[in-house]
């Protein structure tokens, strides 16, 4: 994979059919703490009818569900994988996508890493960076 695409964001009408259409949700950095974005997307997006699967290492268990060390602990098919993570930390996180198949990766706000997006878009992945998805399924959808 040497070809390089171009890196940005899919428009409105993708979003908005990716957010439609995708109902499973790993979140990458998910917090157990209330007060935390990561914990508050989250809640947000079991309040509209999504499958959270939490992805911590050091918790067995967040909002109710089962918590993974990573992407290749989980025994069924992902959706979306939401990462909440320093962009530094993201690299392996999309390795990990790629050899699990994800087709949608979404970077939260602040989480920009340029090769590890170039890397994913090369596999075909869509990805969705530096936006969050509870201000935009509340912005498309609701």
């Amino acid at each position: 994979m040497n070809k390089k695409k171009s890196m940005k964001n899919p428009g409105d009408d993708e979003i908005r059919r990716i957010l439609i259409e995708s109902r499973r949700v790993a979140v990458v950095g998910l917090s157990p703490k209330p007060q935390r974005d990561s914990n508050m997307v989250a809640r947000y997006l079991i309040e509209h009818g999504y499958d959270i699967i939490p992805i911590n290492p050091g918790q067995k268990e967040i909002l109710g569900f089962k918590c993974y060390r990573n992407i290749s602990e989980i025994p069924h098919s992902i959706d979306i994988l939401n990462i909440f993570l320093n962009p530094s930390r993201v690299p392996p996180v999309v390795d990990q996508a790629i050899e699990k198949g994800i087709k949608i990766i979404w970077m939260q706000l602040g989480v920009i890493n340029q090769d590890a997006i170039e890397k994913a878009l090369n596999y075909g992945i869509t990805v969705i960076y530096d936006r969050c998805i509870k201000q935009e399924h509340s912005r498309l959808i609701t």
